[in-house]
């Protein structure tokens, strides 16, 4: 879980694995128990499955560096947060909008092409958000690798970090 880290998401969107309390799995079991406990399935076929989906989320996501050289362009683009709107409010990135309900049917009714960057705290859930702005024909949308709070340790060290108790 740890070396891939969309691999819960990437085991329950193929094989129905991981998703609610009959198919779930603990981070100390193997990929070899899951897969003989789930009905023999391959392994290699599994595993394969895995690193393609570990490709694709790295795909979705931008280097804290990255972002900071498309804020600073000329034509920066929509940066919203998708934490709760008690951090955002606690501390944010200079410029990112808190991302409602109401924001999000405007720009799904908007221009499919407009560049979007998206970030949670850590990075960990952000790319369900990734998808869904993706699965909408948001498709210049992309995922804040590591969250603000990669951003404060690599591009804005004056932002404070916060831990969250249940992340």
């Amino acid at each position: 879980m740890q070396a891939l880290p969309g691999a819960r998401r990437a085991l329950f969107s193929a094989y129905h694995l991981g998703g609610c309390q009959s198919c779930g799995f603990t981070d100390s079991e193997t990929l070899a128990q899951l897969c003989a406990r789930a009905g023999e399935l391959d392994v290699a076929e599994v595993l394969a499955h895995l690193l393609a989906s570990h490709a694709h989320d790295e795909s979705m996501m931008l280097s804290p560096a990255k972002l900071k050289a498309e804020l600073d362009a000329p034509a920066p683009p929509l940066l919203l947060d998708c934490r709760t709107r008690e951090e955002h409010d606690a501390v944010s990135i200079p410029g990112a909008v808190f991302l409602e309900q109401e924001l999000q049917q405007q720009l799904f009714a908007g221009d499919p092409q407009r560049r979007i960057i998206l970030h949670d705290h850590s990075g960990k859930h952000v790319l369900d958000t990734c998808a869904w702005f993706l699965g909408h024909g948001m498709k210049n949308t992309r995922a804040l690798k590591g969250g603000i709070d990669a951003w404060s340790q690599e591009v804005d060290p004056t932002l404070p970090r916060y831990r969250i108790e249940i992340d």
